[in-house]
């Protein structure tokens, strides 16, 4: 009996010595869960970006396009373009195409609210779209998608999504959005008329099979999952939107989002023709990573994995203190003499998404890098000012961005170089 208790011992121990090395696995891209792959050693990788871009075939940012970029609007690129945060792209050079034209375009991009306040994460497409929107003087289109989370979500209730969408309401319009050319939309309380015959036209093109195809759904999931993909489609669309495009049907979009979330425009391109309705174009970020490292990004359910942009400038200091993945070393003397890792170290990281000016970071990395700036130093230069604004956002203001009353103009700035001669454009 006592060797059979001790091999059943044996065996559990096995099971548990197993379980504690994460099992190898590729990484994991849908717009519900991003995971970096797991190495044969148990070693979690970063996400591979290069991988993403041939996988999803997409088109990376170069030199050449960012060039166009500033030559056309005057404007330096962003530091999330100069830094390839937004790494990747489908037709943005078509948009590039209609400023130096003089044709409108518009910009589209939305939040799906599962909590009442966003994260850093969240706000790497708003702060990147309301720069667009100054700099191509265009209209907005942010869409709330309360009734996707509550399909999602099994958990929440549609009384709590809606209450929701207006929380990050104001943590969007913090980012200094233009109230004369912006349009923020609940799902919930917009959602008739033009949009709704939209989202009808999508969804006759959408089959079950093209939806289990693109997004993994089986039979045991809710047919409000499967829908979505044509409600999350129908703002790519200018007729959605009478009160800013009449029944105009040929302006495009453009949509600066994650790159998980293109599988659903991936569908919306390719119904677009069918509807003989002008393609969305998209433009591509990274993800934010979480407090624990560069494997994953950061997650609303998950509070000790992002910082808020209701939390207090303590609370960011004790998140990042308590669950900051460091790349700094074991003790003091060690930081020193061997330098720390800018490439795992969360603090630094986040530099390079808010810290604007390029030479101070490249110091900070060198200095880190060197030993000479010890792990915790680099959180003294963090400073997230749209957090401090919203508290300035009232329900008056929430209620002017969301009304569908008032007329937005549908037109967009001039290119500061002019078009070239049509005869030059046929011969490049």
């Amino acid at each position: 009996m006592s060797a059979a208790v001790d091999a059943v011992v044996d065996a559990v121990a096995n099971v548990q010595l197993a379980d504690a090395k994460p099992r190898a696995h590729d990484q994991v891209i849908t717009p519900w869960e991003v995971q970096g792959s797991v190495a044969a050693d148990g070693k979690q990788e970063g996400i591979d970006y290069d991988k993403l871009i041939s996988q999803f075939g997409t088109r990376r940012i170069d030199n050449a396009l960012l060039e166009r970029f500033e030559r056309l609007t005057g404007q330096r690129p962003h530091v999330f373009l100069r830094r390839g945060m937004f790494f990747s792209h489908r037709e943005f050079d078509k948009i590039l195409d209609r400023y130096e034209q003089g044709k409108p375009f518009f910009l589209y991009t939305g939040r799906g609210p599962s909590s009442d306040s966003m994260h850093l994460g969240h706000m790497v497409p708003f702060v990147f779209t309301k720069w667009l929107q100054d700099v191509f003087e265009c209209p907005v289109v942010i869409q709330l998608t309360d009734d996707e989370k509550f399909l999602f979500k099994h958990e929440l209730k549609p009384e709590q999504t809606k209450q929701f969408s207006r929380q990050n309401a104001k943590d969007i319009i913090a980012c200094g959005f233009n109230l004369d050319k912006t349009f923020i939309f609940s799902n919930y309380e917009y959602m008739g008329g033009m949009f709704y015959q939209n989202v009808s036209k999508i969804s006759r093109q959408i089959t079950y099979n093209q939806v289990k195809a693109t997004f993994g759904f089986n039979e045991s999931d809710n047919i409000g999952k499967i829908h979505f993909a044509s409600i999350q489609a129908a703002p790519s669309f200018s007729n959605s939107f009478p009160h800013i495009f009449g029944a105009v049907s040929n302006i495009p979009c453009l949509i600066p989002c994650a790159i998980d979330q293109d599988p659903y425009f991936r569908l919306a391109r390719d119904i677009a023709q069918k509807l003989k309705y002008q393609k969305p174009t998209l433009i591509h970020s990274k993800f934010f990573p979480a407090l624990q490292g560069p494997q994953t990004k950061m997650s609303a359910s998950d509070p000790n994995s992002s910082i808020f942009m209701t939390d207090k400038p303590n609370q960011i200091k004790k998140k990042i203190n308590a669950h900051g993945f460091s790349g700094g070393r074991e003790t003091e003397e060690e930081h020193r003499r061997l330098g720390g890792d800018t490439e795992v170290d969360v603090a630094y990281q986040y530099l390079t998404f808010f810290l604007d000016d390029d030479e101070e970071l490249a110091k900070l990395g060198e200095d880190y890098r060197s030993g000479t700036l010890l792990t915790g130093q680099p959180q003294g230069k963090m400073y997230f000012p749209i957090a401090e604004r919203r508290t300035a956002i009232s329900e008056e203001l929430v209620d002017s961005f969301m009304s569908a009353q008032r007329q937005i103009s549908p037109s967009c700035g001039r290119a500061q170089a002019q078009a070239a001669p049509a005869a030059v454009e046929a011969t490049v």
